[in-house]
């Protein structure tokens, strides 16, 4: 570090863990060079192999007490942490449904707190969401903007705060080919080979494993697929929206998808309709499951979840047809029930929806394993972009990927 009579403001920082081989240390120095400031390596440790942790204690200069305090909160989610212990800075909730201003801003990393001198774990991680501190226990936990209460303590600003980068190898290790740049190219036997292999294990190892999946299922006759999947007990939760299952529900019934007649791809004569006699069947019933029971929906991805006591959230947008009795509409209402469903959620696979898979992607903690199979790439590159790093991706269409996956597993199993 040079002219150190221009960086007056300092303070030093500690990282520990997998900080060389998830490249956490040269982002942090990348992090304060972008921003003006200026660093000085005072010791670090490099574990010799893959398995030993790193170290490194950084004294971290600006140029005003302003820029530290920026710099700080912006290596501190990186897992920075300044070496003087400080207790987190707590206020008090002035309003319902907004947080004070200067509140800590969460990622979907493991995070700790500080209290009494005792460092506290954050319950329910999820990024883009506040701290809220019961001081009677003490607990922490993630608080999303709606749910703020006034009188509520809550943390602001990033002293007493830190956070524990998850190692990018954890991820890597299962799926060694797929963890790199998204791209039409990769060979997608050797993925859906891994994708299996994950799925295999999870059910094995009784982890909870939760599909999000959008219309694109029915429409190219995935319909079979899914049910295996649901059948072997590789789904234990499903998140979707009301097409996925009036879609499916049309074919139970006229089989049919959006007019096509799935197994000889004719259009049928004002098949149009079709989708929406299937809702207004189920809804002169009473819902998805008194159709079962009455004897009026007998095959398809939803008779198996009822059957099977798969666990499944339906959650309905603007266009919604009809919709079906058991969709969520109102948005806040869903995504706190699918915030409630994905506590336990260990693995995630995301078919073909853009708009479901972000939504979920942003409620899911770093170390729960998403796999997003999509065919178009943005999908993918978007759930990274907004924050969820540990995605894997495979370009493809539905049907041959679900039909290569379903045919691995029985492999496995056999």
């Amino acid at each position: 570090m040079s002219g150190a009579e221009s960086y007056p403001f300092t303070e030093t920082v500690e990282m520990r863990g997998h900080i060389i081989d998830s490249l956490i240390l040269p982002k942090v120095l990348d992090t304060i060079t972008v921003a003006d400031g200026a660093f000085k390596i005072e010791d670090i440790v490099i574990g010799q192999t893959r398995h030993d942790p790193s170290s490194a204690r950084v004294v971290v200069s600006a140029r005003s007490d302003e820029a530290l305090q920026e710099l700080l909160a912006a290596i501190a989610d990186h897992g920075a942490v300044p070496v003087v212990k400080r207790d987190c800075e707590l206020t008090i909730a002035d309003c319902d449904g907004a947080f004070p201003e200067g509140f800590y801003s969460t990622t979907n990393q493991r995070t700790e707190v500080r209290i009494d001198g005792h460092w506290i774990p954050v319950a329910d991680q999820e990024m883009d969401c506040g701290i809220t501190v019961d001081m009677s226990i003490p607990s922490a936990a993630c608080l999303p903007m709606t749910d703020v209460s006034q009188g509520q303590h809550l943390v602001v600003g990033h002293a007493g705060v830190r956070v524990f980068p998850q190692d990018r190898g954890d991820h890597a290790q299962g799926f060694e080919f797929m963890n790199s740049v998204v791209s039409t190219e990769k060979p997608k036997g050797v993925a859906t080979s891994q994708i299996a292999r994950q799925l295999y294990d999870a059910r094995a190892g009784d982890e909870k494993i939760l599909i999000v999946g959008g219309p694109a299922i029915v429409h190219t006759g995935s319909i079979g697929h899914m049910t295996e999947l649901i059948r072997d007990g590789f789904v234990q939760k499903l998140f979707a929206g009301n097409a996925l299952a009036a879609h499916d529900i049309e074919h139970a019934m006229f089989g049919t998808s959006l007019g096509v007649h799935l197994d000889s791809g004719d259009i049928i004569e004002a098949g149009h309709e079709h989708h929406l006699r299937a809702i207004n069947r189920i809804r002169r019933c009473g819902g998805i499951r008194e159709a079962i029971d009455s004897g009026q929906l007998q095959s398809g991805i939803m008779y198996e979840c009822v059957k099977h006591d798969v666990d499944y959230l339906l959650a309905g947008s603007i266009r919604d047809d009809g919709p079906l009795p058991e969709v969520i509409t109102g948005t806040l209402d869903a995504q706190r029930q699918m915030r409630e469903k994905i506590r336990d959620v260990s693995f995630c696979l995301m078919i073909a929806t853009t708009l479901h898979s972000i939504a979920v992607g942003n409620l899911l903690p770093a170390w729960a394993r998403v796999v997003c199979v999509d065919i178009n790439p943005s999908t993918v590159i978007k759930l990274s972009d907004r924050g969820s790093f540990q995605t894997v991706g495979l370009v493809t269409d539905v049907e041959p990927f679900l039909r290569a996956l379903v045919a691995d597993l029985k492999e496995l199993s056999a």
